[in-house]
């Protein structure tokens, strides 16, 4: 009896090593998921992060872009990941939402923009690894932090005509026709660094100048130095005229041939490194297309809701759908001043009216009578009436002058914008913490 007792606590004993060791080695096996980032109200996972950097790496290598150092990729989208989740509270606690509604219909354009239905680009998506519910979310989100930036920051900008003189003139006097291609390095220095942090920063951008005329890519420096927002697009600004330019970058600029750099350039903002890819001399005369527009507007108000004035806008809709008079209707109903000449909005340029709504005008047929919009005003119906091309003209130029001055505008107050949500937020950085 005593040797079975003894052989049966062997087994059980034998047992107990085998199912701990098992347990050990699952657990080597499955690693857990942990923060990386507190973002306010929110966190960042590792397993977020590292799906992004699958999708940012994946995006450059398509694009034959050279990858930065991993711990260097893996902090700038970190960076860019905080921000856009402090756009998307920020937007989330001020009501702005992007409804299903209008989420399928984006998704339906880009279908048909990929020459695919729905049903085939949810396949083509599955065959490369997305899956569509965070394919459709990540739409939400790009169109609300688009969005909120229009809100926030595009809708705000004012252009003078003092400004538009200031612009022409100095375009004719620094023959800033020329076009020049370049690239940008930004090394973030803020006018409250202190003197220590200051010599640091430019210690980094001598080093990231120092790489760049030893022949190292300059989209790789950009990812691994640049603090810019393009910085992991390889820090390309495109084709600029040289009144685009502040007047830092054009002197700079100036003498330099394709593929020359610049040296290092002090500003408010920081250090800057810029590279000349391409120049080119003054294009030819502007050519301005004007569409000849008009609309209706049901308006929000503390007594109409959204529902509200999106129904109204329903079944004004479905009366010219039935032939009823859009000049009578946008009389009758429209919350607009042009309301009272049929909802004619006269000749329409370029950038005088509203993203939203200057894209749908552009979509439509003469005659033709849009959908439902919604914009920041509220809910339109507009049709376009004809359109035409100009010949360049001065007012011609000032329409490209009040263009060009407001598209500068918006991205340095954009990037300060950025900059100032993220000061005020509370974000703590886990990324170096151990399990």
């Amino acid at each position: 009896m005593l040797k079975k007792t003894f052989l049966l606590a062997i087994s059980l004993f034998s047992f107990s090593l085998i199912s701990h060791a098992e347990a050990t080695k699952q657990t080597e096996i499955i690693k857990i998921d942990r923060i990386v980032a507190i973002v306010d109200q929110v966190v960042i996972t590792e397993n977020e992060l590292a799906d992004r950097i699958k999708s940012v790496t994946a995006q450059l290598e398509k694009q034959g872009t050279e990858l930065p150092p991993p711990a260097i990729l893996q902090k700038q989208i970190l960076e860019r990941m905080i921000t856009d989740r402090l756009q998307l509270q920020y937007a989330s606690q001020t009501g702005l939402r992007v409804d299903d509604n209008q989420l399928d219909k984006t998704i339906e354009r880009i279908a048909g923009q990929n020459k695919m239905d729905v049903p085939a680009f949810k396949k083509a998506l599955l065959e490369d690894g997305i899956q569509y519910r965070k394919f459709r979310e990540d739409i939400r989100n790009e169109i609300t932090l688009a969005r909120l930036r229009e809100r926030e920051v595009d809708n705000r900008i004012n252009t003078t005509e003092s400004e538009i003189d200031s612009f022409i003139s100095m375009q004719g006097a620094s023959n800033s026709n020329d076009e020049y291609e370049i690239s940008h390095i930004l090394i973030r220095a803020g006018e409250d660094t202190t003197p220590d942090d200051l010599k640091k920063l430019r210690a980094k951008a001598e080093d990231a100048l120092e790489q760049l005329q030893a022949g190292k890519d300059f989209s790789k420096i950009s990812a691994s130095f640049s603090d810019a927002p393009n910085a992991l697009e390889g820090g390309s600004l495109g084709w600029k005229n040289g009144s685009q330019m502040p007047a830092l970058f054009l002197d700079a600029i100036k003498p330099l041939k394709a593929g020359d750099l610049s040296p290092i350039l002090r500003s408010p903002n920081g250090f800057h490194i810029l590279k000349v890819t391409d120049r080119r001399g003054g294009s030819s005369p502007l050519v301005v297309s004007q569409t000849h527009v008009r609309h209706i507007l049901i308006k929000l108000s503390e007594i109409v809701s959204e529902s509200d004035a999106k129904k109204r806008m329903d079944g004004i809709k479905e009366r010219l759908d039935h032939g009823e008079k859009f000049e009578d209707l946008a009389r009758q109903y429209s919350d607009d001043g042009s309301a009272k000449s049929g909802g004619d909005l006269s000749w329409v340029n370029p950038g005088d009216t509203v993203p939203e709504f200057e894209k749908t005008m552009n979509g439509l047929a003469p005659g033709e009578i849009s959908n439902v919009i919604r914009t920041q005003f509220g809910f339109h119906v507009l049709q376009v009436i004809e359109r035409r091309s100009q010949d360049m003209s001065k007012e011609a130029a000032r329409i490209k002058a009040r263009q060009e001055i407001r598209a500068r505008k918006s991205d340095e107050a954009y990037q300060d914008w950025v900059r100032e949500l993220r000061d005020r937020a509370f974000v703590e950085l886990r990324l170096e913490d151990k399990y």
